[in-house]
Protein backbone atom coordinates (compact mmCIF):
# COMPACT_ATOMS: atom_id res chain seq x y z
CA UNK A 1 0.00 0.00 0.00
CA UNK A 2 1.65 3.51 -1.08
CA UNK A 3 -0.93 5.44 1.42
CA UNK A 4 0.95 2.97 4.28
CA UNK A 5 4.87 3.54 3.03
CA UNK A 6 4.58 7.42 2.71
CA UNK A 7 2.83 7.44 6.40
CA UNK A 8 5.99 5.11 7.61
CA UNK A 9 8.72 6.85 5.52
CA UNK A 10 6.98 10.17 7.57
CA UNK A 11 7.53 8.43 11.09
CA UNK A 12 10.64 7.67 10.18
CA UNK A 13 11.85 10.85 8.98
CA UNK A 14 10.13 12.33 11.97
CA UNK A 15 11.31 9.97 14.55
CA UNK A 16 14.83 10.58 13.15
CA UNK A 17 14.35 14.23 13.84
CA UNK A 18 13.33 13.71 17.29
CA UNK A 19 16.60 11.85 18.02
CA UNK A 20 19.05 13.91 16.42
CA UNK A 21 17.13 17.16 18.02
CA UNK A 22 18.00 15.35 21.58
CA UNK A 23 21.60 14.16 20.21
CA UNK A 24 22.00 18.11 20.01
CA UNK A 25 20.15 19.46 22.93
CA UNK A 26 22.45 16.67 24.99
CA UNK A 27 25.67 18.00 23.78
CA UNK A 28 24.80 21.48 25.11
CA UNK A 29 24.64 19.87 28.53
CA UNK A 30 27.59 21.16 30.55
CA UNK A 31 29.76 18.12 31.84
CA UNK A 32 33.48 18.37 33.39
CA UNK A 33 35.01 18.54 30.69
CA UNK A 34 35.18 22.07 27.99
CA UNK A 35 33.13 21.42 24.48
CA UNK A 36 32.76 24.14 21.88
CA UNK A 37 29.27 22.55 22.16
CA UNK A 38 28.93 24.24 25.15
CA UNK A 39 27.99 27.63 23.79
CA UNK A 40 25.92 25.87 20.92
CA UNK A 41 22.61 27.91 22.20
CA UNK A 42 24.21 30.97 23.27
CA UNK A 43 23.47 34.31 20.63
CA UNK A 44 24.95 37.46 21.09
CA UNK A 45 23.14 41.01 20.11
CA UNK A 46 25.43 42.02 17.03
CA UNK A 47 24.23 45.24 15.83
CA UNK A 48 21.14 44.75 16.94
CA UNK A 49 20.28 41.54 15.29
CA UNK A 50 20.30 38.07 17.68
CA UNK A 51 23.05 36.21 16.14
CA UNK A 52 24.46 32.59 16.94
CA UNK A 53 27.98 32.92 18.99
CA UNK A 54 29.62 30.41 16.44
CA UNK A 55 28.94 32.72 13.76
CA UNK A 56 30.92 35.47 15.40
CA UNK A 57 33.99 33.54 16.54
CA UNK A 58 35.94 30.73 16.76
CA UNK A 59 35.06 28.84 19.51
CA UNK A 60 37.63 26.45 20.52
CA UNK A 61 38.63 23.52 23.35
CA UNK A 62 42.20 24.77 24.53
CA UNK A 63 42.73 21.61 26.97
CA UNK A 64 40.08 19.76 28.96
CA UNK A 65 39.12 22.66 31.66
CA UNK A 66 39.63 26.08 29.12
CA UNK A 67 37.27 27.22 26.08
CA UNK A 68 38.59 30.12 24.12
CA UNK A 69 36.44 32.07 21.82
CA UNK A 70 38.34 34.29 19.36
CA UNK A 71 35.74 36.86 17.95
CA UNK A 72 35.81 37.46 13.95
CA UNK A 73 35.30 41.06 14.70
CA UNK A 74 37.12 42.45 17.73
CA UNK A 75 34.51 44.79 18.44
CA UNK A 76 32.12 42.43 19.31
CA UNK A 77 33.76 41.13 22.15
CA UNK A 78 32.03 43.09 24.82
CA UNK A 79 28.77 42.07 23.39
CA UNK A 80 29.82 38.22 23.18
CA UNK A 81 30.97 38.44 26.78
CA UNK A 82 28.01 39.78 28.06
CA UNK A 83 25.52 37.06 26.31
CA UNK A 84 27.76 34.07 27.69
CA UNK A 85 27.79 36.35 31.38
CA UNK A 86 23.95 36.07 31.22
CA UNK A 87 22.72 32.36 29.69
CA UNK A 88 22.40 29.50 31.92
CA UNK A 89 25.61 27.53 31.48
CA UNK A 90 27.33 28.99 35.04
CA UNK A 91 30.65 30.23 33.71
CA UNK A 92 32.07 33.43 34.48
CA UNK A 93 33.68 35.33 31.02
CA UNK A 94 37.73 36.72 30.95
CA UNK A 95 38.93 38.79 28.19
CA UNK A 96 42.19 39.83 27.41
CA UNK A 97 41.24 42.54 24.68
CA UNK A 98 41.14 39.57 21.76
CA UNK A 99 40.37 36.54 23.20
CA UNK A 100 37.31 35.30 25.75
CA UNK A 101 38.41 32.28 27.81
CA UNK A 102 35.98 30.51 29.89
CA UNK A 103 37.10 27.90 32.55
CA UNK A 104 35.15 25.31 33.29
CA UNK A 105 35.25 24.29 37.16
CA UNK A 106 35.58 20.74 38.41
CA UNK A 107 31.91 19.60 39.34
CA UNK A 108 30.64 18.62 42.22
CA UNK A 109 29.10 15.53 43.19
CA UNK A 110 25.77 17.44 43.45
CA UNK A 111 25.99 19.50 40.75
CA UNK A 112 26.83 16.36 38.98
CA UNK A 113 23.57 14.53 40.15
CA UNK A 114 21.58 17.74 38.90
CA UNK A 115 23.35 17.12 35.35
CA UNK A 116 22.09 13.90 35.04
CA UNK A 117 18.53 15.00 36.18
CA UNK A 118 18.50 17.52 33.47
CA UNK A 119 19.79 14.71 30.66
CA UNK A 120 16.85 12.51 31.82
CA UNK A 121 14.55 15.09 31.23
CA UNK A 122 16.04 16.09 27.88
CA UNK A 123 15.76 12.33 27.07
CA UNK A 124 12.43 11.99 28.44
CA UNK A 125 11.26 14.85 26.06
CA UNK A 126 12.72 13.00 23.36
CA UNK A 127 10.80 9.66 24.17
CA UNK A 128 7.30 11.45 24.42
CA UNK A 129 8.04 13.42 20.74
CA UNK A 130 8.71 9.71 19.41
CA UNK A 131 5.52 8.39 20.68
CA UNK A 132 3.59 10.93 19.55
CA UNK A 133 4.56 10.60 16.29
CA UNK A 134 3.63 7.02 16.64
CA UNK A 135 0.46 7.84 18.23
CA UNK A 136 -0.33 9.96 14.90
CA UNK A 137 0.67 7.25 12.28
CA UNK A 138 -1.70 4.74 13.91
CA UNK A 139 -4.69 7.26 14.47
CA UNK A 140 -3.91 7.77 10.31
CA UNK A 141 -3.62 3.79 9.74
CA UNK A 142 -7.19 3.02 11.49
CA UNK A 143 -8.60 5.85 9.43
CA UNK A 144 -7.63 4.53 6.46
CA UNK A 145 -8.88 1.09 7.77
CA UNK A 146 -12.25 2.54 8.42
CA UNK A 147 -12.48 4.48 5.14
CA UNK A 148 -11.80 0.80 3.50
CA UNK A 149 -8.65 2.32 2.11
CA UNK A 150 -6.33 -0.29 3.42
CA UNK A 151 -6.98 -4.12 4.95
CA UNK A 152 -6.91 -5.31 8.31
CA UNK A 153 -3.51 -7.53 6.90
CA UNK A 154 -2.00 -4.30 5.78
CA UNK A 155 -2.57 -2.06 9.07
CA UNK A 156 -1.56 -4.89 11.61
CA UNK A 157 1.58 -5.17 9.08
CA UNK A 158 1.88 -1.29 9.49
CA UNK A 159 1.25 -1.18 12.83
CA UNK A 160 4.38 -3.86 13.57
CA UNK A 161 6.69 -1.78 11.37
CA UNK A 162 5.93 1.50 13.30
CA UNK A 163 6.63 -0.36 16.17
CA UNK A 164 9.90 -1.40 15.32
CA UNK A 165 10.70 1.94 14.23
CA UNK A 166 9.92 3.57 17.56
CA UNK A 167 11.68 0.80 19.72
CA UNK A 168 14.52 1.24 17.12
CA UNK A 169 14.24 5.19 17.65
CA UNK A 170 13.94 4.97 21.59
CA UNK A 171 16.84 2.75 21.79
CA UNK A 172 18.73 5.37 19.92
CA UNK A 173 17.84 7.70 22.77
CA UNK A 174 18.76 5.45 25.62
CA UNK A 175 22.26 4.94 24.26
CA UNK A 176 22.89 8.59 24.03
CA UNK A 177 21.80 9.49 27.03
CA UNK A 178 23.44 6.29 28.71
CA UNK A 179 27.20 7.89 26.93
CA UNK A 180 25.90 11.31 28.46
CA UNK A 181 25.30 9.76 31.69
CA UNK A 182 28.43 8.29 32.09
CA UNK A 183 30.25 11.31 30.45
CA UNK A 184 29.03 13.36 33.36
CA UNK A 185 29.64 11.24 36.27
CA UNK A 186 32.81 10.78 35.22
CA UNK A 187 35.62 12.26 37.64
Amino acid sequence: MELIDELLEDAKGRMRKSVESSRGELATVRTGRASPHLLDRISVDYYGTPTPLNQLANVAASDARLLTVTPYDQSSIAAIEKSIQESDIGLTPNNDGSVVRLQIPELTEERRREMVKVVHGVAEESRIAIRNVRRDVMHDLRELKKEGEAGEDDERRAEASLQKQTDGAIAEIDVLLKGKEEEILEV
